[in-house]
């Protein structure tokens, strides 16, 4: 199936959302995308500013696909299969460091790999974005990725912060190796949507949500904002995949 060529033209930046988000963009048309690692969900085209931008819940529209259930590879590939070459995600994290309450945005720049998964290009750009909306901004930080669909411990959290860690989350790993190892830029505009366990009190599900209601005209406003500002030209080194393997990821 070539999805491609049911796209009035075909989009080079695309949106994944994340939990709360799936509905972040009106549908304008929404296709079918074949991959060797299944079907993801629809993903859906819409116009910004003159410009195609593809979107793709990560978790399925009715957010039925929780963080371990996702299925990564056919998400990205999916995106890759279009055409799209940077993508923006969006994440809600727990705190890990203190300073950060939640409403904050977060754009972090490494995860406890201590790798470099993350677009410098799309990063400034996203910082840039989310000052003009909110004051709330922290321009760095360490993500922590777990399996979930469960909270993290208080004991876990406590050797996230030994480790360096500022939040953590449920998906960055393996979606944001993913795209790099397809040469596809990488960025992520977190939402902290809780104070991770033993920081401040319980986590309950309710305060996710509700805090990522009130976040969500934010967040979108950050994402129209940033989106017309990327560079047609790709000046970063994210152009060049990080596996000898043809264009299928390896993970």
């Amino acid at each position: 199936m070539s999805a491609a060529l049911k796209l009035p033209s075909n989009p080079e930046v695309a949106v994944i959302g994340g939990t709360g988000l799936e509905s972040l963009f009106d549908d304008i048309t929404r296709i079918r995308v074949g991959t060797p690692y299944g079907l993801p969900p629809p993903i859906s085209v819409r116009d910004v500013h003159g410009s195609p931008v593809a979107f793709l819940p990560r978790h399925g529209y009715e957010h039925q696909y929780p963080p371990h259930r996702v299925n990564y590879r056919a998400n990205i590939y999916a995106l890759h299969k279009i055409g799209v070459q940077r993508i923006v995600a969006t994440n809600a994290v727990g705190a890990v460091n203190a300073d950060f309450r939640p409403g904050d945005f977060v754009v972090p720049h490494d995860l406890v790999d201590f790798t470099e998964p993350y677009c410098p290009e799309i990063r400034k750009i996203l910082i840039e974005a989310a000052s003009k909306t909110t004051t709330d901004v922290w321009g760095k930080a360490v993500y922590a990725c777990t399996e979930g669909p469960r909270f993290e411990t208080a004991a876990e959290i406590r050797m996230f912060k030994r480790l360096g860690c500022d939040i953590v989350g449920m998906t960055e790993v393996p979606e944001a190796p993913l795209a790099r190892e397809l040469g596809m830029c990488y960025a992520t505009l977190c939402f902290v949507s809780n104070m991770a366990a033993g920081i401040d009190g319980r986590i309950s599900h309710r305060e996710v949500t509700e805090t990522t209601r009130l976040l969500r005209p934010k967040i979108h406003n950050t994402l129209m904002e940033a989106l017309p500002y990327l560079p047609r030209t790709r000046l970063c080194r994210c152009g060049t995949p990080t596996e000898k393997s043809g264009d299928v990821p390896v993970c």
